[in-house]
């Protein structure tokens, strides 16, 4: 239980020390995730097959930490979203950017 509250705690902390300006992500550079009762970072790598992105999500502090790895080529995206009104969350490749921007409801 230890492990997993420091392991979230010093995400958080990175989240805050390399946050990106703006909505723009840049490699390596952490950036606060918050879907109401789920929060987390993010992060991406530039590697030859694509943008890796690296996600870790948890619910409130004591929820256990899930790690979602994506590999995004130019133009795709990720969406993370939760049962609650208003809480997605779209990361998406525009060129050599990577955009995070809260996503629009998907209508029935």
């Amino acid at each position: 239980m230890f492990v997993r509250s420091a392991l979230f705690a010093a995400a958080f902390i990175l989240a805050s020390l390399g946050a990106a300006q703006g909505n723009d992500l840049r490699p390596i550079e952490g950036k606060s995730i918050d879907l109401g009762d789920v929060s987390g970072i993010a992060y991406y790598t530039v590697e030859p097959d694509g943008f890796h992105v690296v996600t870790t999500l948890a619910q409130g502090e004591a929820g256990a930490p899930v790690r979602i790895v994506s590999v995004l080529a130019p133009g795709q995206s990720v969406v993370f979203s939760t049962p609650q009104p208003a809480a997605r969350l779209e990361i998406s490749r525009k060129g050599d950017e990577v955009v995070v921007r809260k996503a629009n409801a998907v209508s029935n």
